[in-house]
């Protein structure tokens, strides 16, 4: 059985490179899926308390590590529903910073490489400033019934994206044997 976090490649070198995302959870839901890292497999980590449902697809990019102990986030913006643990390709346009419970937690911003409507989308300028204003207060909101604290700050461009996404591929080859168990 192939593992979703471990043997899809991520091959990032410059920015506009487009990623492989492995999507958790689907724009809309209030289920929190997210990636058992022992198995491979996705489970129900909870259901959101606050009423509040998710902006966009939310998943991770394979082969990534960071500071928290996941995979790099990514939202994915896209124009059709799409089902939890699908495989889409995507291409950062920014990211937001974010620190959950006194950690680094980004999350990069995207769209889905191969949907039409977003196809002319390369930066946040591209997307409605009420789109990402509605992510940020998604992500303030959303664990507050919880009284679990989460900072957002304002988001950063794509360079700075891909430079996340690059510090996160090399962190996980740093960590990959341990990562994987070995």
């Amino acid at each position: 059985m192939t593992h979703p976090w471990h043997d899809i490649a991520c091959n990032v070198a410059n920015a506009g490179d487009v990623f492989p995302t492995v999507i958790e959870i689907p724009k809309g839901s209030r289920v929190k899926y997210e990636l058992d890292k022992a198995t491979g497999l996705l489970a129900v980590d909870r259901i959101l308390s606050s009423a509040v449902q998710y902006p966009a697809h939310y998943g991770f990019i394979p082969q990534t590590y960071c500071d928290d102990g996941d995979p790099l986030d990514v939202l994915v913006l896209c124009s059709e529903p799409v089902v939890p643990f699908c495989l889409m390709q995507a291409r950062a346009i920014g990211v937001m910073k974010m620190v959950d419970g006194g950690e680094l937690d980004d999350k990069l911003l995207a769209v889905h490489a191969d949907d039409p409507f977003y196809a002319n989308v390369r930066t946040l300028e591209d997307v409605p400033a009420l789109l990402t204003a509605q992510i940020k207060l998604f992500f303030e909101d959303y664990k507050k019934l919880e009284k679990k604290k989460v900072e957002v700050e304002d988001f950063a461009g794509v360079e700075r994206a891909y430079q996340i996404l690059l510090d996160a591929q090399a962190l996980y080859q740093q960590e990959r044997d341990k990562l994987r168990g070995a």
